[in-house]
C-alpha cells in the first residue's frame, strides 16, 4: 500500500474517533442538565429524598440555560471524586468531613451551609460508663472507643482527629473482646448510635463518640443507659452539612443554583421538598468562621486518612 494513502486512512480513522469521543460527552452530559450526586447504600430511598428539591430547583434555573435535572449516586468518595473530576455531577449535598475531601481531591467548592431542622452545626459528644475511670482522652490509652462508620463526621472523623492530635495511635480492633495495645487506642464500628450507646453500656467497649444531637435522643441513647454514663469531653463545634459545586460549573449556573436555594427556606412551594431533602430548614452562607471551621476539619480528615485509613 502506498505510504501516503496509509498516512491518510489513519489520520482519518484518529479523527472519526475523536468526533465520536466529543459526541458522546457531548450526549451524556449536555450543558442544560443540572447533575445532583449523593454517596449512598441506599440510592432508592436516597433518590427520593433529593428529587423534589432538584426538580424545584431547576425549574427555576431556566434562565441559565438548565431545563432538566438528573440524580447519580456514587457508591463510595472516590466514585463521587471521580463523577466531580469529570463533570458527571455538579452539585453534592455531603457531611461537612466529606466535603472536605471532595474539595482537597476533586477541587469541589463549598456553595452553601446546609440548616437541617434548625441546626447549622453540631459537635462531638464523647462518653464513658461513671465506673469506667475515665475523665480525659488521654484516659483512653490503652483503651477502645467505637465509631458508627468510616463516612461519619462527628462519629468518627472528629473524634479520630482529636485522638491523633494528642499523640495517640488508633488501631483497629478485630472484634470487642480484643485488647488494644498499651499505648495505642483500640477503636471499632457499630453502624448505629444505638449500638454504639448499647456496646458502652454492656462494657464491650471503653468509651463512645456520637453527636450531641445523637446523644439527646432517647432512641439513640436509652435514658436507663444514660443514667449510668458520663461525658468526658465535647469537641468545638463544626458544620452540620454542606452543598458542594464542582469547581469548574458553570459561574453563572453556579451562582444560580445558590440563589435559588437560599431563597427556597422562603418560599412555600419549596417547603415539602425541603422536608424530603433530609429535613432541611435553610441554606446559609459560607461567612469566614465556617470557612475557618473547614480548614479546622480538613487537616484533621486528611490526617485520618492518611495515618488510620
Amino acid at each position: 500500500m502506498d505510504p501516503r494513502h496509509f498516512l491518510r486512512r489513519l489520520l482519518s480513522g484518529v479523527l472519526l474517533a475523536v468526533s465520536a469521543a466529543v459526541l458522546t460527552v457531548q450526549a451524556s452530559e449536555p450543558r442544560n442538565v443540572l447533575v445532583l450526586g449523593r454517596i449512598s447504600d441506599d440510592p432508592q430511598a436516597h433518590y427520593e429524598q433529593l428529587k423534589p428539591l432538584l426538580d424545584y430547583v431547576v425549574a427555576r434555573m431556566g434562565g441559565v440555560g438548565i431545563t432538566e435535572g438528573r440524580v447519580l449516586m456514587a457508591r463510595d468518595a472516590q466514585q463521587m471524586q471521580s463523577y466531580l473530576r469529570r463533570g458527571r455531577v455538579d452539585w453534592v449535598t455531603e457531611t461537612a468531613s466529606g466535603a472536605t475531601l471532595l474539595e482537597a481531591r476533586a477541587g469541589a467548592k463549598p456553595l452553601l451551609l446546609t440548616e437541617r431542622n434548625g441546626v447549622s452545626h453540631y459537635h462531638t459528644v464523647y462518653f464513658a460508663r461513671r465506673d469506667s475511670g475515665i475523665q480525659s482522652l488521654d484516659d483512653l490509652r490503652g483503651r477502645s472507643i467505637v465509631f458508627q462508620n468510616r463516612q461519619s463526621t462527628s462519629a468518627y472523623f472528629v473524634p479520630a482527629a482529636e485522638l491523633l492530635a494528642r499523640g495517640m495511635k488508633l488501631e483497629i480492633l478485630l472484634s470487642p473482646r480484643d485488647q488494644a495495645e498499651p499505648g495505642s487506642v483500640g477503636y471499632l464500628f457499630a453502624r448505629s448510635e444505638l449500638n454504639i450507646s448499647s456496646w458502652v453500656h454492656k462494657r464491650l467497649v471503653d468509651a463512645g463518640a456520637m453527636s450531641n444531637i445523637d446523644w439527646d435522643s432517647t432512641r439513640r441513647v436509652p435514658l436507663s443507659f444514660k443514667r449510668d454514663f458520663v461525658i468526658f469531653r465535647e469537641s468545638a463545634p463544626f458544620p452540620r452539612a454542606l452543598e458542594m459545586v464542582r469547581g469548574d460549573l458553570d459561574a453563572r449556573v453556579a451562582a444560580r443554583l445558590r440563589e435559588v436555594l437560599i431563597e427556597a427556606s422562603e418560599d412555600p412551594a419549596a417547603a415539602e421538598a425541603l422536608r424530603e431533602f433530609f429535613r432541611t430548614t435553610a441554606f446559609l452562607p459560607v461567612d469566614a468562621g465556617t470557612r475557618a471551621e473547614l480548614d479546622v476539619l480538613r487537616a484533621g480528615t486528611s490526617r485520618v486518612v492518611a495515618e488510620v485509613e
